[in-house]
């Protein structure tokens, strides 16, 4: 028996599986997915922002947070060595807003960055805020709540691309909603795995408790959602509320920003391998989760090149012998195609992801469907997402050879 059809079957099992239990989780939680806990207290909250060449986004990062509906205890600019105006703009600031203050630093990385303003930070709460990022009015007032559970560890929100004009900015925007989406879900079984860098609330004692942030990961973001669902804290997701990020408007920004965020993944994995199929939600979910969806598109990749290439293969050997024996090259037999079981399956995963990605679409409330049509879903599920094994090669190769790199 052939090995290959095992594989591909195996394969679409575990995609079938993941897109079913997603569904499953939809049709269970869909009346409360956007409900989040009324707040009955007010928390002191420190804003901490790690820039590095920040110039052209500070100031609107710096406005958007003190135009909040939630007032804030400080907001902690930590300048991670940058050469730039990023610096100047922090201080003519500082005029306007008395409650804004910067640590500045030689660069040593965003992980070293956020603890740096840990340090020194006054709030019960620390919110932790790219320089690019932009969050809504009413994002902490929502986030806040949470932490009145003494076992929330952080919160998180949604987030959704600041630009969204370009055919490429679209693909990226109909890609944040999904993660967001499926995010939330994940919450319902306590497997939150990362808490992106845009926008995360987290209860300062807690970060106190597994000794902060990771200076050598590349998503730290991951990386103390890990941490903190190995000391027992919950992490929990707000999709009534979301912040704007700034996404690359170019492939090359962008294909390095996906690459960190692999090359973080694998340094994640090795970091907790330990932890694997152990007791608690990260060894015994959360790690083989990750870790299946992670290479779940090289093993796609590694099958469609292997069958295709011994297509070819095996097609030119007969080509050539047909040509040499002067028999004809193609028959009519040849022109018909014999579906399989295999191929049925992947039509259905196909047809039923492009469905859930549609229904997701649609259940935002940012209005994400409307700025779509039928053309950019197809790209989006055919080509955008093809590339993403890719990506990951690239990923393993560089940390292979530690060739960890920001940008």
């Amino acid at each position: 028996m052939e090995i290959l059809p095992i594989i591909y079957l195996a394969y679409m099992f575990i995609a079938i599986y993941f897109l079913t239990f997603y569904i499953l989780l939809y049709v269970k939680n869909r009346k409360n997915l956007f409900a989040f806990p009324k707040l009955t207290k007010k928390y002191s909250v420190s804003v901490l922002v790690p820039a590095f060449n920040e110039e052209s986004t500070i100031k609107d990062t710096v406005d958007a947070i003190f135009s909040i509906d939630y007032p804030v205890t400080e907001l902690i600019v930590i300048n991670d060595g940058s050469t730039d105006r990023t610096k100047e703009i922090v201080n003519s600031l500082m005029k306007k807003y008395p409650k804004l203050k910067i640590i500045n630093k030689k660069n040593s990385g965003k992980g070293d960055s956020i603890n740096q303003g840990i340090k020194i930070a006054k709030g019960e709460l620390v919110t932790v805020v790219d320089a690019d990022s932009y969050p809504a009015k009413d994002s902490f007032s929502k986030m806040a709540g949470y932490f009145d559970d003494e076992k929330t560890g952080a919160a998180t929100c949604v987030f959704v691309p600041r630009n969204n004009k370009t055919f490429f900015e679209k693909l990226q925007d109909v890609e944040y909603h999904v993660i967001a989406f499926t995010r939330k879900l994940l919450g319902y079984v306590d497997a939150i795995w990362v808490t992106p860098g845009p926008l995360a609330m987290y209860r300062k004692s807690a970060l106190e408790k597994v000794g902060g942030f990771d200076r050598n990961n590349m998503t730290e973001d991951i990386e103390i959602a890990w941490a903190l669902t190995g000391a027992g804290y919950k992490r929990e997701m707000c999709l009534d509320t979301y912040a704007t990020t700034t996404v690359p408007k170019k492939l090359k920004p962008w294909y390095r920003q996906r690459r960190r965020w692999n090359i973080g993944g694998l340094q994640c994995i090795g970091k907790y391998k330990k932890d694997f199929f152990k007791k608690g939600m990260l060894g015994a979910f959360i790690l083989p989760l990750f870790t299946i969806q992670l290479f779940l598109g090289v093993l796609g990749l590694g099958i469609f090149l292997y069958v295709n290439i011994k297509r070819f293969v095996i097609n030119y050997l007969l080509t050539a012998l047909s040509i040499h024996a002067g028999v004809p090259v193609l028959t009519i037999n040849d022109i018909f195609i014999t579906p399989s079981f295999l191929n049925y399956l992947g039509i259905i995963l196909f047809v039923a992801g492009f469905i859930f990605t549609i229904i997701v679409l649609s259940i935002m409330k940012s209005g994400v469907l409307k700025r779509q049509n039928v053309f950019s879903l197809l790209f989006y599920f055919l080509i955008y997402l093809s590339v993403y094994p890719i990506i990951m090669i690239s990923a393993i190769y560089n940390f292979i050879k530690k060739n960890y790199k920001w940008r």
